[in-house]
């Protein structure tokens, strides 16, 4: 049995802890009742673990204190929505314990997972029970009484994770939501996997393999002649297909405009790798067929020629230091203070960014549902606000934490205004006086304004559920108001005219629609046609959002 861990040790537990959850990521998803897409829990606490796993293997720390350290730091950059920032707290008070020492038993990590479980707590407002919390801080008490009864790392994790699995199991009582759609806590779930992946590493078990997407093959110049690329482009992409759809069609047709096509699918996605001389023929085609999420595209003729010329042959995997050489000079990554107050906006859709310019946003972070951006990228955009105070609109309440942790990482003052969808965030920057000598006041003016914005959405389901007294069957039309579930439909009309009905119940003033990338804009004109016959007396407007997942954002006032 393991006694004390060095900091080799700790790296390869987190190492392990991160594998263990980005193999689980998809059953921990499954777990989210709600219904609609958004960054699921799985996805979130992956991503951020495996900032810090990217970190360690470029460090070989010797000592606990600095690989719990490179953790922290890594995991508190890298947080993705709310369970991923909850994940980085409870190993930022497990680095701040184990500060100093080379080594630690077991009665230092038990009491380093405790002093996790209460940054943990200091950090949200309003804790709630039956979530990750609950099992964490449960899990951490065990772990401070089995030290006493067993002074060893590897006794006191394995005591944790047993009691943390028992805890795991009651929340299903815990929280009534919970209780309802029958499924345990996922924040808690996804943090007993990474903790059972560090007692694995422990006990000296292989680490799992990830299977992640493999690269496509690049070609052999060396071996090749100009004349036989028949087709110029190298030509990859993903598509997530729609529900009961057949690509053969779609096969057929590639095969009639370039070679080397190979198609692998399963029953969501499908990944083609094709040779052609049209390759935006290629994805047009392909969007027939499911929603385009990733594509490479790669001139073989060119990098044939940088080959025989003796050069590196460019790929898409340059794109970043391509990116990075054009705006160097143009864009410095710390923008000096301009002037008193500056303003950064979360949302996803150049509709939507457009209308936040409009208003004085100085800087757009891409994010939203389905695609949380982590604490770095927001911080990154922080630092290019040319302002001594910079005011971030998180637009999704998914993300409010992330943007949080920003404060103290700049010396630029960050205030959080806590705007939960894009209506909140425009109400906001509307009430934005730059000329408020007190940024709290204005802080508190814009979080006023936001307050008093009624959101609808209209979605999809990504899953089965039966939530709020709605039976929901995967691919159903939703709407929401204010994040609560409003009602559902296998299509969008009767959708729009019970919340149009529900804006003249509201004696709405304002009503702005802004339709995403998949609606047309006759279909928007109609919906525009369904609010004003309900609603003659107020000033409605449709915008193009060009924002994806919500087929409509409208914004009630």
């Amino acid at each position: 049995m393991t006694d004390r861990i060095s900091g080799s040790v700790f790296k390869q537990m987190v190492l392990f802890g991160a594998a263990c959850i980005t193999l689980e990521r998809e059953t921990i998803n499954d777990l989210n009742v709600f219904p609609v897409p958004d960054g699921d829990t799985g996805t979130n606490m992956s991503l951020t673990i495996q900032t810090a796993a990217a970190e360690l293997k470029k460090n070989q720390p010797v000592s606990v204190s600095d690989a719990a350290s490179i953790t922290a730091s890594a995991l508190l950059r890298g947080a993705r929505g709310n369970s991923g920032v909850i994940l980085s707290l409870l190993f930022r008070g497990i680095s701040k314990h184990l500060k100093g020492m080379n080594e630690a038993d077991g009665v230092q990590l038990a009491a380093a997972m405790k002093e996790g479980v209460a940054t943990a707590y200091s950090a949200v407002m309003k804790p709630a029970e039956g979530t990750v919390l609950t099992v964490s801080r449960l899990a951490a008490d065990r772990a401070a009484q089995a030290a006493q009864e067993c002074n060893s790392v590897e006794y006191v994790l394995q005591e944790a994770i047993r009691t943390g699995l028992e805890t795991l199991d009651e929340t299903i009582e815990m929280n009534p939501v919970l209780k309802k759609a029958g499924v345990v806590d996922a924040g808690g779930k996804g943090y007993l996997v990474i903790l059972d992946g560090m007692l694995r590493a422990l006990r000296g078990e292989a680490i799992p393999e990830v299977n992640e997407a493999k690269a496509e093959g690049k070609a052999d110049f060396s071996a090749i002649s100009q004349e036989e690329i028949t087709f110029t482009f190298d030509t990859v992409f993903i598509v997530r297909k729609w529900e009961n759809t057949s690509i053969e069609p779609l096969r057929a047709y590639l095969s009639t405009i370039g070679d080397s096509l190979v198609i692998g699918e399963d029953d969501e996605a499908f990944k083609v790798h094709v040779h052609t001389d049209i390759p935006g023929n290629a994805l047009t085609e392909a969007q027939k067929y499911g929603t385009l999420e990733l594509a490479k595209i790669e001139n073989m003729r060119t990098q044939y020629d940088a080959v025989a010329a003796g050069q590196k042959a460019q790929s898409t995997d340059d794109l970043d230091q391509i990116e990075q050489e054009l705006e160097a000079g143009e864009e410095p990554e710390h923008a000096p203070a301009e002037k008193r107050y500056g303003f950064l906006a979360v949302c996803a859709g150049e509709g939507l960014a457009t209308a936040f310019r409009d208003l004085g946003v100085d800087r757009i972070v891409s994010g939203g549902q389905t695609m949380n951006p982590s604490t770095e990228a927001i911080l990154q955009e922080v630092n290019r606000t040319p302002s001594e105070v910079v005011f971030v609109l998180p637009n999704n309440k998914n993300i409010i934490m992330a943007a949080q942790q920003c404060v103290g990482l700049t010396d630029k003052e960050v205030i959080v205004v806590p705007t939960a969808t894009v209506p909140q965030g425009i109400a906001a920057m509307m009430n934005a006086d730059p000329d408020c000598e007190d940024p709290q006041a204005l802080a508190d003016a814009m979080t006023e304004a936001a307050a008093a914005v009624t959101t609808a959405q209209v979605t999809y389901a990504a899953r089965n559920s039966d939530f709020d007294g709605f039976a929901i069957s995967e691919g159903d039309y939703l709407a929401l108001e204010d994040g609560k579930l409003f009602g559902t439909d296998r299509s969008i009309e009767p959708l729009l005219q019970k919340l149009a009905e529900d804006a003249a119940g509201r004696n709405a003033e304002f009503v702005t629609i802004f339709f995403g990338e998949d609606v047309t804009e006759e279909e928007a004109q109609k919906a525009e046609v369904v609010f004003t016959q309900a609603c003659p007396d107020a000033e409605i407007s449709v915008l193009a959002g060009g924002q994806p997942v919500y087929y409509y954002i409208v914004s009630i006032e």
